[in-house]
């Protein structure tokens, strides 16, 4: 709809009260103003509710392993069939995940060609920043939006054409001809270039040979209605960690596992006396985190936190009298097996 400013003078833009460091290219983000209610202090997370998580047996740990050795190929399904599970132990993970939807604002100038519309430049007071009616779309959502800002239109001549309408043409330099491509502007007399006759120039298509062209910048209105915008962006900004014992987890489906936990308010506290203990100190971290990166640039509209249980067995056996171990994590039941004892170095020709 408007194009940003491109190089006008700095005079040309009004001083518009609540927009004074506003300039061509935007002035950053804008502090939000204080919040009219006081925020109500943090208050302990619902007692934790007590369930079990299905065992895994050892012909479901077997058929996992089996599954994930066929889609090596490089690796030998003798420690499959051969091997001999000796024990298997839960270790369930617990993840902890943050969403924070915020809305951040900032103003830039804008311009388009003057199509007769009354400037409304200092009819009445133009609203401040954060004044200005903007509809949030539908929570944690990416999304940007331009909205005019009421009361801060002017009308200046086209700084580009100064008010003429036209601007030189680029392609021939404002002489309305162009050297002969056949020729390559050597004019040749004997024999004469059929091209251009013998004179080593064309006719500039560009410009039709007038050496100049409709003002790109105003389309050859002369003038130019520059009004500020406010730019509306709503972000959603994902902060997540993964609590875990002894292993990485590199794959982890992102859709819930067990979920324990999801609380969505304006606002969210830290899961004081959650169990794990871990998860707690987690949420307080990152709840902080986010108040420091996102208060003082945005406002916070809505917060979400999750905890989720991804359910994780070590599964312990022997192969050719010796110990290994891997493991079976998620629903999907993916298979984690660092030391496979029974690999081999392919060569694909």
């Amino acid at each position: 709809m408007y194009p940003p400013v491109m190089a006008p003078q700095a005079n040309m833009f009004v001083n518009v009260p609540g927009y004074e460091g506003t300039v061509p290219g935007g002035a950053g983000f804008l502090p939000p103003p204080m919040p009219m209610e006081p925020v109500a202090p943090p208050q302990p997370s619902p007692e934790n509710p007590e369930w079990s998580i299905p065992s895994l047996s050892e012909d479901e740990a077997r058929e996992a392993f089996k599954k994930f050795v066929s889609s090596h190929i490089c690796y030998s399904e003798d420690p499959v069939t051969q091997g001999v599970i000796t024990s298997m132990e839960p270790f369930n993970t617990f993840r902890y995940r943050l969403e924070t939807f915020t809305e951040s604002r900032s103003t830039d100038w804008a311009h388009k060609p003057h199509e007769g519309e009354p400037a409304d430049f200092y009819t009445q007071p133009a609203p401040r920043p954060w004044e200005v009616q903007a509809t949030p779309p539908k929570h944690f959502s990416d999304h940007t939006e331009k909205i005019r800002v009421p009361y801060t239109s002017s009308v200046k001549e086209c700084h580009t054409c100064h008010a003429a309408g036209t601007e030189q043409c680029k392609e021939c330099s404002g002489s309305g001809k162009k050297a002969c491509p056949m020729c390559n502007g050597a004019a040749k007399s004997d024999p004469a270039c059929t091209h251009c006759n013998g004179t080593g120039k064309n006719r500039c298509t560009k410009c039709d040979g007038r050496g100049k062209k409709q003002c790109e910048t105003c389309k050859g209105k002369c003038q130019l209605g520059f009004i500020g915008v406010l730019e509306d962006w709503v972000l959603q900004c994902l902060l997540g960690i993964i609590w875990k014992t002894q292993m990485v987890l590199e794959e982890v489906s992102e859709r819930c596992e067990y979920c324990k936990l999801n609380s969505c308010f304006s606002q969210v506290y830290p899961l004081l006396g959650f169990k794990p203990q871990a998860v707690s100190q987690a949420s307080e971290r990152l709840i902080k985190e986010h108040q420091t990166k996102y208060g003082k640039t945005s406002r916070i509209l809505q917060q979400r936190q999750t905890v989720e249980l991804i359910p994780i067995t070590q599964v312990n056996y022997k192969w050719k009298d010796k110990s290994y171990v891997y493991y079976v994590y998620g629903n999907e039941r993916k298979v984690s097996a660092d030391d496979y004892p029974e690999t081999c170095c392919c060569v694909i020709l």
